[in-house]
C-alpha cells in the first residue's frame, strides 16, 4: 500500500472536549485528543476520497487541565425521512428549539497544547492522475497558508482549533500514565458501524497509536495487538 511522508502537526485550543462514550448523555472528555478526533483536524485541512489518513503518535505539550461547563443543547435530531418529505411537498418544517432544550454538564479539557504525527495512504478512489507527491504537496501547502475545508475543532464545534506545522516549539510535558480503553476510531460496515477502542498507555508525554487494522483491545492483557 502507497503509504505518504510522516508530518507533524500541532493542535492548540482554548477548550477541547472528546467524549467518552460510556458516561451517555453527560459529555465527559477523555485526558488527551483521540485518534479519530485528530484525524479529523487533518481532514479538515485536506480530505480528498483518494487518500486516508493514519495518526501514529500523539504527543501531550501541555498538562492535561479540566473545567466543568452548562451549555444548552437540543434533544432531538432532524430526521431524514422528515426533511425529504418537507423537500417533496414543499410545506415548511418547524422547528422550535427553545421547546427541545435541554441544560446538561460537560466535563471539557482548557488551554490544551497536542503535537500530531501522521501520513496517509491512497485509497481505493485514487484516479489515474492521483499520486502520493502531490497529496503532500497540497497538504503541505495548505498547512503552511493556514488552509482548510471547514474550521478544525476539537472534540466539539464550538472548541475551534488552531493547526500549524509542529516544529519542535515545545516539548512533551512528560507524563506517564495508563489512559484507560480510548476511541480508536469508526469501522464503517455492514450490518452496523462499530467503534474501535485500544488500551490508551501515556509514557513520558507520548501516546503510540497502534495501526488501523491492529486498533483491538485485548481483554486479558490489556495491550494492544
Amino acid at each position: 500500500m502507497d503509504s505518504s511522508s510522516v508530518f507533524q502537526v500541532r493542535v492548540r485550543g482554548d477548550l477541547a472536549c472528546f467524549t467518552r462514550p460510556e458516561f451517555g448523555v453527560e459529555r465527559v472528555s477523555y485526558d488527551l485528543i483521540t485518534p479519530s478526533a485528530a484525524r479529523a483536524v487533518l481532514e479538515a485541512i485536506l480530505w480528498k476520497p483518494a487518500i486516508q489518513w493514519h495518526i501514529t503518535r500523539i504527543w501531550l505539550l501541555s498538562p492535561v487541565k479540566f473545567i466543568q461547563l452548562r451549555r444548552n443543547e437540543v434533544n432531538k435530531r432532524a430526521a431524514t425521512g422528515t426533511i425529504n418529505s418537507s423537500r417533496e411537498s414543499g410545506e415548511a418544517l418547524n422547528y422550535f428549539a427553545d421547546e427541545d432544550r435541554a441544560q446538561r454538564n460537560t466535563i471539557a479539557l482548557r488551554d490544551v497544547d497536542y503535537a500530531v504525527e501522521a501520513h496517509f495512504v491512497l485509497t481505493s478512489r485514487h484516479g489515474p492522475g492521483d499520486n502520493i507527491l502531490k497529496f503532500e504537496e497540497m497538504f503541505a501547502r495548505r498547512l503552511a497558508n493556514g488552509q482548510h475545508h471547514y474550521q478544525p475543532y476539537l472534540g466539539c464545534r464550538e472548541f475551534p482549533a488552531k493547526v500549524e506545522p509542529y516544529l519542535n516549539q515545545a516539548t512533551p510535558c512528560g507524563e506517564s500514565r495508563p489512559l484507560g480503553m480510548m476511541l480508536h476510531d469508526i469501522a464503517y460496515g455492514k450490518p452496523e458501524n462499530r467503534a474501535v477502542f485500544f488500551p490508551a498507555i501515556l509514557r513520558n508525554g507520548e501516546l503510540q497509536v497502534p495501526a488501523w487494522t491492529e486498533g483491538q483491545m485485548n481483554n486479558k492483557s490489556g495491550e494492544v495487538q
